[in-house]
């Protein structure tokens, strides 16, 4: 039986796909839809992730229809909002931050987060210039914490136990 399923570097063609994913994701799971202070990538795919060289795009497939999106950009966390102790660690020049993990939910338990994740991570080391691929992940997000504690090393829980607020941890993946 063959894969149904291709999981590459985004071009051009599946950006309109890859957007989607991201908006229903914004919207179905997260629950607050599109923010532009925390989603201004969105915007502009090709111009965050295509063009600059340190930068991509990775989308997973089911035929030409994409039902995954993984991205990388250059730099660290800010801070605020995030602390600034995590700004000194993962400095920009030299870390690399995943962002918009997301697979439509007809699609998952195929692994498709994982093979996403895993060429992301060879991108970054093969780029020579990062130190780091750092990552957060809100856990109320049914799976995201026990996904990344399976690819991930933990660096700092900023749960404050409310339940309103973001349940976020912070994450590094060894680039080796």
């Amino acid at each position: 039986m063959t894969n149904p399923y291709t999981v590459r570097p985004a071009a051009a063609r599946h950006l309109d796909g890859a957007r989607r994913v991201m908006l229903d994701t914004f919207y179905r799971e997260f629950g607050h839809g599109y923010r532009p202070e925390w989603h201004w990538d969105v915007v502009d795919l090709a111009g965050t992730y295509l063009l600059p060289a340190r930068h991509t795009l990775i989308v997973a497939l089911h035929g030409d229809e994409v039902v995954g999106t993984t991205a990388v950009r250059a730099g660290g966390p800010k801070s605020p909002p995030h602390p600034d102790r995590l700004a000194r660690l993962y400095p920009d020049g030299s870390t690399a931050q995943l962002f918009r993990v997301y697979v439509d939910p007809a699609h998952r338990r195929r692994g498709l987060a994982g093979e996403m994740v895993a060429r992301a991570r060879r991108f970054v080391a093969a780029d020579g210039g990062y130190r780091a691929l750092y990552l957060h992940t809100d856990t109320r997000v049914a799976g995201a914490e026990k996904f990344w504690r399976s690819v991930a090393e933990p660096v700092f829980d900023a749960r404050d136990g409310d339940p309103e607020h973001f349940q976020t941890v912070h994450f590094e993946i060894a680039l080796s």
